[in-house]
């Protein structure tokens, strides 16, 4: 189970703590970092170098529900780097409601590789919602007729995506900060909750 760090606390310290937080997985230079800032800016500069430290994202999202519109305030987690060495710390996934996982149409290992982030993510976070996106679809519209069983092993969400042109993209986030505040509202991770408790207790 994850545990919280320091700098989770520092940051829910400074900006308060979110209804839900939603995490980004996959290998480096996917377009986990493009995707949030198209969701959050609905622009796109293109960029080849990694980002070296943790970021994080705050936005407010409005969603549709029986009672009306709700605003739910969001954290999006970016890995940030840290995924070059195949692995999170496990305070990356404190916490988290929801995840983002992606992978890059034109590189073959990139989908090969989400086995591997998909077992870390259900060591930390056993019952998670969690969404496949195909990125980079831009670059080769004819992947969109192919079909990827990854998701249909895991019974995953599944979606194709381009942070460069924003296909999809709100759709996907939406869906996820969704499926994030009704995860929250039916009692979340109950296992988390009861380590956390234990832990706490020791202290």
């Amino acid at each position: 189970m994850a545990a919280k760090s320091d700098t989770v606390e520092v940051l829910e310290d400074s900006l308060g703590e979110p209804d839900v937080k939603v995490i980004l997985l996959g290998d480096s230079a996917v377009g986990k970092s493009k995707l949030v800032e198209r969701f959050m800016m609905n622009e796109y500069q293109p960029r080849q170098l990694s980002t070296f430290a943790l970021t994080l994202f705050r936005k407010e999202v409005e969603l549709d529900g029986e009672n009306g519109k709700r605003t739910v305030k969001v954290d999006f987690w970016d890995t940030a780097g840290q995924e070059r060495f195949s692995s999170m710390h496990p305070s990356y996934y404190y916490g988290a409601t929801a995840c983002i996982l992606v992978f890059d149409v034109t590189r073959k290992v990139t989908y090969q590789n989400l086995a591997n982030w998909y077992k870390e993510l259900r060591e930390y976070c056993e019952n998670i919602p969690c969404f496949l996106v195909a990125n980079k679809i831009d670059i080769d519209l004819n992947v969109t007729s192919k079909k990827f069983k990854f998701a249909e092993t895991h019974n995953l969400e599944f979606g194709f995506v381009s942070a460069a042109d924003g296909t999809n993209v709100v759709k996907v986030f939406k869906d996820a900060v969704e499926a994030a505040y009704k995860f929250k509202r039916e009692g979340g991770d109950f296992m988390s909750d009861v380590l956390d408790l234990l832990g706490e207790d020791a202290k």
